[in-house]
């Protein structure tokens, strides 16, 4: 906590602040990036705006939301300088609420005594408890303090509503190719940068702005130490000249790419939601690309292996039913082996399912089905379709007239399935793409027998219908009991059962 903003500045000779600290932005004009959010009478702007002290229609509290490093500190500092503000800094991950209650009362006090705003800047709000975020609630409601936080997870499921309604979300994104490389060339030519005692190659500046990964405080960490370590403290070699960084230098002293993701936060969501549609959308190179990136970052290969078994039921389905096996048998796999090699059943699996032929026809299916019964379409199951294990079930009807399938010719029997109320509903509609093509042929052909408009030719069991009408009996073998029928096999009244059978009491 301070109300000197920039300190650092003004350390002593022989303390050397790191060269992000440095090269910290003192106006919003030299910011780098984020232009979205600083136009002319954007909230950031019209706050840090001197005459923005006592007007009734300045934010009052502001929520930066960004990834690590494009600026969500620098600039709460740069809003607390530019108007004239007093500065307060607590950390969510050490301040308690005792910290907080300080704070706002020394902010009342200094604009009772001296008439003076205070902007109160919270890093990592998110971690904030529900109680510490209350405990803002009344001093950011009588305007006592310009309140500022700083997150890297979604605000919408951070912060609690009371706040976030009072305050105006600033979405910050990370910094582009170009805005690194502005960060690296003004650094390395800035006095409070690198005074220009190093030079930097072509090929060593895109290594550092690949490396950062659209962080421009990392950015500046590998350019401080591929300067460390190319001048060893030298201002110059023997030829006068400053010494050059290198990609060769770069890579010694970084060899690992910043990966942006958080397993519990956006990145999280963003990264497999966009693994699942690659994978829907057929784009295999796509899709293992996320892959590597949840594998990089230390993602659960389980939970991927389970994103994966989802999208073979829900995108791949009954054109390509294999791969659900394959994806299943993937699973086990790495469950069972783990990593690192766990990564090359994933990829494995994740082509599968983003080559195959695509069907969403049984999730639709399912959806539509569950969609009618929680809307109420619910029919009686006809009386020869249940079961009959009991003298008393039987005297009640059920089971009469239920046509074995296996008794028809090609097993299928001139037989209502569907509860009366809801005949003609169709769910399934199978599609043209690989097995389900297949599929849709069959169905063409099976579905006029089962409605009583058409005949099978196919070759059946040689035991032919005695009726047509759904609720007659067949001339079948007779059944020792419902849902059992002689076997075929043998002459001596042996009897199988069927599997839809269920045992059941009176």
């Amino acid at each position: 906590m301070t109300d000197d903003l920039f300190a650092a500045a003004d350390a002593p000779d022989d303390v050397l602040r790191p060269l992000a600290v440095r090269m910290r932005p003192e106006t919003l004009d030299e910011v780098v990036g984020q232009q979205h959010v600083l136009g002319d009478g954007s909230p950031l702007r019209r706050l840090a705006d001197p005459q923005s002290q006592g007007s009734l229609t300045a934010p009052s509290s502001i929520i930066l939301f960004g990834p690590p490093g494009v600026g969500k500190t620098t600039l709460a500092y740069i809003v607390a300088k530019q108007s004239g503000r007093a500065f307060e800094e607590l950390s969510a991950v050490t301040s308690g609420v005792k910290d907080v209650r300080a704070v706002l009362e020394r902010a009342h006090e200094r604009l009772v005594t001296s008439h003076k705003e205070t902007v109160l800047f919270i890093d990592e709000v998110h971690r904030f408890s529900k109680s510490q975020q209350d405990a803002l609630l009344p001093s950011v409601e009588n305007r006592d303090v310009t309140f500022i936080g700083a997150t890297t997870e979604n605000p919408s499921f951070s912060v609690i509503k009371p706040l976030l309604s009072r305050s105006v979300v600033v979405k910050l994104e990370s910094l582009d190719d170009t805005d690194l490389g502005t960060l690296i060339d003004r650094a390395i030519a800035s006095p409070r940068g690198l005074e220009g005692t190093v030079a930097i190659d072509d090929d060593a500046r895109d290594e550092i702005i690949r490396m950062g990964g659209g962080d421009g405080r990392k950015t500046l960490t590998i350019l401080e130490a591929a300067a460390g370590a190319v001048s060893g403290g030298k201002r110059a070699n023997d030829t006068g000249k400053p010494p050059v960084i290198t990609p060769d230098i770069v890579g010694s002293v970084m060899d690992v790419a910043t990966v942006r993701y958080d397993k519990h936060g956006d990145d999280h969501y963003d990264v497999i939601s966009a693994f699942i549609k690659s994978m829907r959308g057929s784009d295999p190179d796509a899709a293992i690309h996320y892959l590597a990136q949840m594998l990089r970052a230390g993602e659960d290969p389980r939970f991927i292996a389970r994103r994966i078994m989802i999208a073979a039921a829900e995108e791949v389905g009954m054109a390509a039913p294999q791969i659900l096996q394959v994806t299943v048998a993937a699973a086990q796999a790495v469950a069972m082996i783990g990593m690192p090699e766990a990564r090359i059943i994933l990829a494995e699996a994740t082509i599968a399912v983003a080559t195959a032929p695509k069907s969403n026809a049984s999730y639709n299916a399912i959806n539509e089905a569950l969609a009618d019964i929680d809307a109420g379409h619910i029919g009686q199951v006809p009386l020869y379709l249940r079961n009959a294990p009991t003298k008393l079930m039987k005297s009640w009807g059920n089971h009469e007239g239920y046509k074995y399938a296996h008794d028809y010719p090609g097993a299928v029997a001139p037989q209502q399935y569907m509860p009366d109320e809801l005949v003609g509903r169709e769910y399934y509609r199978p599609n043209d793409r690989g097995y389900e093509r297949q599929v849709k042929e069959n169905l063409t052909r099976i579905k006029p027998i089962l409605h009583g408009t058409g005949t099978s030719g196919a070759t059946g069991t040689g035991v032919q219908p005695a009726s047509s009408e759904p609720g007659h009996a067949t001339q079948s073998k007779p059944a020792t009991s419902p849902d059992q029928h002689a076997s075929p096999q043998s002459g001596s009244g042996a009897s199988h059962t069927s599997s839809d059978a269920t045992a059941q009491t009176d």
